[in-house]
């Protein structure tokens, strides 16, 4: 037994003396290589001239301007030549910007929600899948083709020589060889040249593409082909809201005016654009059936469902804070928090101002009415938001209340059926907004009404011709209204065949049905 005990007591003994050996061994070798590194560092250093005067006092004033600013923090590289050099370093505060700017493009994307919810309430049951279907496909179609070429024909890069009326960057940002996505500088503020990336400025911007095409939908609920409509958006959503809008957001000749066209967040570029496409889809579609009597008398056809169309508003007015908040481009706190108060103050102003005109004039007050007031309101306030003070924003929004109930009116003896109150919304406020910023923004006064003119004209008639060369085409080739058989049956059968509320069967016979919707 002892001496097993001492054959593992020599056994521990060989082991630690081996350890201890190899321990040694590792520390010299370990010892040795960072005299190496530290001798290679110091040579290295040796052999790089220190910053001359002038190139020291430079550093000292950037960085002095950069902490003032609190955008950047400056370091200075030394190339393979010895000649330093500023370099500028994005900081948190350039991806605090990003990360707001992202949000606030989810929060648009929210808005096509509200959108599809207001649109289906507003209009009958039976047509409440195809609403759904629709929406769903303008922003998966307005994403892609915007990505496809939309964006580069929005922001084409207009030249100083240019008269800014068209150009086109090319099929840029989903090509295979684009830059963007082959250029890692242009996720930085100083590679891109914005303070923002490629990807969050492209985000942003195409939710705002998707949004205006939305508008169009409402217009032409419960009679128009599926297949035509899903053309019109694409052709909308790749030319005739990037081209229109590279004008102004392009910096195209709406900019280069003497007094520059202003439009914050687009009550003209977008609203107004998608306004304008609404009314001549729906004057090209003409009335629902049973609309307009014979003897001009106008025949309600209400909406299906109030509390969806309370809901739609609520996340419309949600997702507008994201549209005119991130419009800022920046997490300016200021200047956010002064864009989400007026437009607030404006929605609630033209909610109310619609809810008084409608129970004065009507008797009793509107809901749908004044839902479209507070929509009114947002779309009236989105040019100016960040020049008006909170007294400003409600007179605008009140404004723009009245203003949707009386259009609503107009249309309606004029003959021009829009289920939705789109055309009132998005047309009739947003060139009320865009004319405001002439009136009460920082440069309101003659020369600033005179191109808010210029602009409502310019953009309203090229959006009128592209949108009825659009409508017009596919109406004598494919067709674009359905049979009346099917506008009397329900777009969710003739389209789809299938329906929003498969337990519920309609009991009306076809004639009854027919006279009431």
């Amino acid at each position: 037994m002892s001496m097993l005990r001492g054959r593992w007591i020599l056994l521990l003994a060989v082991l630690a003396g081996g350890l201890w050996m190899a321990d040694a061994s590792w520390a010299q070798e370990a010892e040795e290589a960072v005299e190496a590194v530290v001798e290679a560092v110091e040579e290295a250093a040796a052999e790089v001239a220190p910053p001359t005067a002038e190139e020291a006092a430079a550093l000292a004033e950037a960085e002095a301007a950069a902490a003032e600013a609190g955008d950047y923090s400056v370091e200075y590289a030394a190339p393979d030549d010895g000649d330093y050099s500023i370099a500028i370093v994005d900081t948190p505060k350039f991806t605090i910007d990003n990360l707001w700017i992202c949000i606030a493009g989810c929060l648009v994307f929210i808005m096509h929600l509200g959108f599809a919810m207001v649109e289906s309430g507003l209009t009958r049951a039976k047509n409440t899948v195809n609403i759904l279907f629709k929406n769903s496909m303008i922003i998966c179609i307005g994403f892609v083709t915007y990505g496809i070429m939309g964006f580069n024909l929005h922001y084409p890069g207009y030249g100083d020589d240019s008269a800014g009326w068209f150009a086109f960057a090319g099929f840029g940002f989903l090509a295979q060889g684009s830059e963007i996505l082959n250029d890692p500088s242009l996720m930085t503020s100083s590679g891109y040249g914005l303070d923002m990336t490629a990807y969050a400025d492209f985000f942003f911007q195409a939710m705002f593409c998707a949004t205006g095409a939305t508008i169009v939908c409402g217009s032409v609920a419960g009679r128009i082909k599926l297949l035509p409509f899903l053309i019109f958006i694409t052709f909308f959503t790749a030319i005739v809201y990037p081209l229109v809008g590279s004008w102004h957001w392009g910096g195209g000749y709406l900019n280069k005016m003497d007094t520059a066209f202003y439009d914050f967040a687009g009550s003209t570029v977008v609203h107004s654009v998608g306004g304008w496409g609404a009314l001549v889809g729906a004057i090209v579609l003409g009335p629902r059936l049973g609309k307009y009597a014979s003897d001009g008398t106008i025949q309600p056809i209400p909406g299906h469902n109030m509390p969806l169309v309370t809901i739609g508003v609520f996340l419309l007015w949600f997702g507008w804070f994201g549209f005119n908040g991130g419009s800022v481009l920046a997490a300016d706190a200021g200047l956010v928090s002064l864009v989400l108060c007026t437009t607030t103050f404006a929605a609630a102003a033209g909610g109310l101002a619609t809810a008084i005109t409608s129970w004065v004039i009507g008797g009793k007050p509107d809901l749908s009415m004044a839902l479209n007031g507070i929509l009114a309101g947002l779309v009236g306030i989105t040019a100016g938001a960040d020049q008006m003070a909170m007294w400003e924003a409600v007179l605008i929004g009140a404004i723009a209340g009245v203003l949707v109930y009386f259009s609503v009116l107009l249309l309606d003896k004029l003959k021009i059926d829009d289920p939705v109150g789109a055309v009132s919304v998005h047309l009739t406020c947003g060139i009320w907004g865009t004319l405001v910023v002439g009136i009460f923004g920082d440069s309101a006064g003659g020369a600033q009404l005179t191109s808010q003119i210029i602009g409502i004209v310019v953009v309203g008639i090229a959006t009128v011709i592209l949108s009825a060369i659009g409508f017009l085409v596919l109406k004598f080739t494919l067709g674009i209204r359905v049979s009346e058989e099917e506008e009397i049956e329900g777009l969710d059968l003739g389209e789809h065949d299938m329906s929003a509320y498969p337990d519920f069967q309609q009991t009306f016979i076809k004639s009854y049905h027919a006279r009431e919707i």
